[in-house]
């Protein structure tokens, strides 16, 4: 199950199946998509947060019920579902942010990856553990090869291998490292509320001026932000990001 909070403009979706290590079954899956789907949609959430209940981020699929004898049609739905997910947080106007201790793994790994900040502490342990089994990293493949180079991504992918925080910031994957689980949290808190203190149409913008520009020549790309801010600059949008620094400013005095 999801267990979902709102505070200070901030989203929280916990992930909280502590007998199973939070495990993702298929309810879970879907909760988690139509989560993220609201988030989206609250025009008072400016930071989404993903995290896991207890020592656990999230331990992959739950394979019993992956194991099971599901039709084609109930397993393309299900999978739908899951998909669903990543195509939201790339396409997701507010910044996502995962929380992570201990076993990120599998989907769990794939989840973390999928946000744009990933905290972590000493505990984490990450892993595309599903090849062990003969299972292609399908999701995963796509979203770090986003992230890393060819050699990077596919070193984490095929080696199969449990990798842990320091290796994986190192790699650029992890944003922070925490000693502890109180020193995340406290940090996490921070992080996110200067997230959720941003102009959220200027975040928006940056977003989504990343995603086109993304793989683009540098020389076009410069082009369209160039354009893009003389749009801008002419449209009075200046003037409403100098009052929204001065009310920021007045409120943290």
């Amino acid at each position: 199950m999801i267990k979902q909070t709102h505070l200070n403009h901030v989203t929280t979706l916990v992930i909280s199946r502590l007998e199973r290590r939070n495990a993702l079954n298929w309810a879970t899956i879907r909760e988690l998509a139509d989560g993220i789907s609201n988030a989206e949609a609250d025009p008072d959430c400016h930071c989404l947060v993903i995290t896991g209940d207890g020592a656990h981020f999230a331990a992959g699929r739950d394979l019993d019920e992956a194991m099971s004898d599901a039709s084609l049609k109930e397993t393309l739905a299900n999978d739908e579902a899951y998909t669903r997910i990543f195509t939201a947080l790339r396409s997701m106007s507010k910044p996502s942010v995962s929380v992570v201790s201990g076993y990120a793994v599998a989907g769990g790994f794939t989840l973390a990856m999928g946000c744009d900040f990933v905290l972590a502490d000493r505990t984490a342990k990450f892993g595309a553990l599903e090849m062990r089994g003969g299972f292609p990293a399908a999701v995963n493949t796509a979203i770090l090869g986003n992230l890393l180079g060819p050699r990077q991504s596919l070193e984490l992918l095929l080696s199969a291998d449990m990798f842990d925080a320091d290796h994986l910031h190192l790699v650029g994957l992890i944003n922070q490292i925490f000693d502890t689980a109180d020193e995340l949290e406290a940090g996490a808190q921070k992080f996110v509320a200067n997230l959720a203190a941003l102009d959220p149409i200027a975040v928006q913008m940056t977003k989504e001026t990343q995603r086109a520009t993304t793989g683009m020549p540098i020389a076009d790309a410069l082009v369209m932000s160039k354009h893009l801010n003389a749009l801008l600059m002419s449209s009075g949008r200046i003037n409403e990001a100098a009052e929204f620094f001065e009310q920021n400013k007045k409120r943290k005095s």
